[in-house]
């Protein structure tokens, strides 16, 4: 899951539409944040968006399939970020909207963890 400083200063010059992003490397690839809040992931030189129930049905009319990692003992883990449309990249106002949408995704997921926390038995 390499990933290039190269590739990361890409993603962020792509992004510049929708304003100043971060990039982190962890596990192997890289984080994608905006306000310390993490709403895409880069593993092998490809970007991939948060997504839930809101925004997904966009990843699937493209295409697009869910990241994917091999966890210990085989067990096949699907994460809730889909990989961008290849397209996006030749348009900086549509994949500004998409990362609009994925840091929304994220927003709720966040908001949704804060509720969890606050539940104390």
């Amino acid at each position: 899951m390499a990933v290039s400083q190269e590739y990361l200063e890409f993603i962020q010059e792509a992004l510049e539409a929708f304003g100043p992003v971060d990039t982190r490397r962890m596990f192997g690839g890289a984080g994608v944040f905006r306000d310390k809040l993490m709403f895409g992931l880069i593993a092998d030189e490809q970007l991939y968006l948060k997504a839930d129930d809101e925004n997904r049905p966009d990843f699937e009319d493209e295409g697009c399939p869910p990241f994917v990692y091999e966890a210990k003992g085989g067990k096949r883990t699907v994460m809730s970020y889909s990989l961008v449309p290849e397209r996006l990249y030749d348009d900086p106002e549509e994949l500004a909207n998409w990362a609009r949408k994925a840091y929304d995704a994220a927003l709720r997921g966040d908001a949704g963890k804060a509720k969890k926390r606050k539940k104390t038995p």
